[in-house]
């Protein structure tokens, strides 16, 4: 079964083609980081704009990438929820014209099932049921994947998203949007040990996260070092503002695995790309004996591969949507 997918949640137009919900045929990203880079964060019209430009040559090209004609898609697949409303529209709104004009079933996927699933396509191997840690710009939650399309989340922030916090730090550093691979490249050799920053957590729920605190005392160490003329020591403080991360979301993933005794341990999203977390996992899975998955490093950010993915198990649950179907800023993954 070839899938046509589309996501388009945030600031990435992404168009691919899947067969069967694990062989990427065709996966094309088309990124508008140096447009947002200039305001330190996306600008919601412009992305919806950019979408507007983007998203048809793109689907296009998926399908000639993948060798295939319009005449061998069986179906299409697109991102409904949750995102930034007008780019989500964007995505759904193409996604419902090429499905009508080409007479095949149209798929709704939630963004952060979609993330979830890039782990299927690195490990064919992996099937349901486990414990993924989805942690991004936008969502920072522990989900307890029960099947393909069942799933329910277990524990997740209060306030801020890890990757909304590592953004938000490095805008103020000044070192780049996004920013958690410029965090992530000035941490390394530095000294974890030298700013003791917050980890948050929340009483009486042993599973739910908070960045909040993070995010305030990482500003007000920058804020107040700069204000007294002293020189802050980068690459120390952001090997400490990774360790902090780490030490919110390693513990709680590794609390929801033995609570659910599935032995076995997803990462999603992101922050999936963070060296210090996928270091922690690694380590703290070992210790355990659950297995531990992870996803390439080009499937952990947004893309349209990992819709088409889950598409495919969508379509195989009997989902599908009408003409009606609409885009949704907010949504509870449990509701698909």
């Amino acid at each position: 079964m070839n899938i046509l997918s589309i996501e388009s949640s945030c600031d990435d137009t992404a168009a691919a083609v899947v067969k069967d919900g694990r062989t990427v045929l065709s996966s094309l990203v088309s990124s508008q980081i140096e447009m947002h880079a200039v305001y330190g964060g996306v600008v919601p019209e412009i992305a919806s704009r950019k979408h507007v430009e983007a998203i048809s040559g793109l689907a296009g090209r998926a399908v000639s990438d993948a060798g295939l004609t319009k005449a061998d898609l069986d179906a299409v697949a697109v991102t409904y929820a949750p995102g930034l409303i007008g780019a989500v529209l964007v995505g759904v709104n193409f996604a419902k014209g090429a499905a009508m004009a080409l007479g095949l079933p149209l798929i709704p996927v939630h963004h952060v099932r979609g993330h979830i699933a890039a782990n299927y396509i690195t490990h064919p191997e992996l099937e349901p049921p486990f414990v993924c840690l989805c942690v991004s710009g936008g969502t920072t939650a522990i989900v307890d994947v029960k099947s393909y399309t069942d799933m329910a989340v277990l524990g997740g922030t209060r306030d801020d998203a890890a990757g909304e916090c590592f953004d938000k730090v490095a805008r103020v550093l000044g070192i780049g949007y996004p920013g958690g691979g410029p965090m992530d490249k000035l941490a390394q050799g530095g000294d974890d040990q030298k700013y003791d920053l917050p980890v948050g957590r929340v009483a009486g729920a042993e599973l739910d996260l908070s960045f909040s605190g993070l995010k305030t005392a990482s500003l007000n160490l920058i804020h107040n070092a700069r204000q007294k003329g002293e020189e802050l020591d980068l690459p120390a403080f952001a090997a400490s503002f990774g360790r902090a991360v780490s030490a919110s979301l390693v513990p709680r993933v590794m609390e929801a695995a033995k609570i659910t005794g599935y032995g076995k341990i997803a990462v999603a999203g992101g922050v999936a790309a963070n060296s210090r977390v996928r270091h922690d996992l690694e380590a703290a899975s070992a210790k355990s004996g659950d297995k531990l998955f992870l996803p390439e490093l080009n499937y952990c950010g947004d893309n349209a591969a990992m819709i088409g993915c889950q598409g495919y198990y969508e379509f195989l649950a009997g989902n599908r949507a009408g003409w009606d179907l609409n885009a949704y800023a907010t949504r509870d993954i449990s509701l698909g």
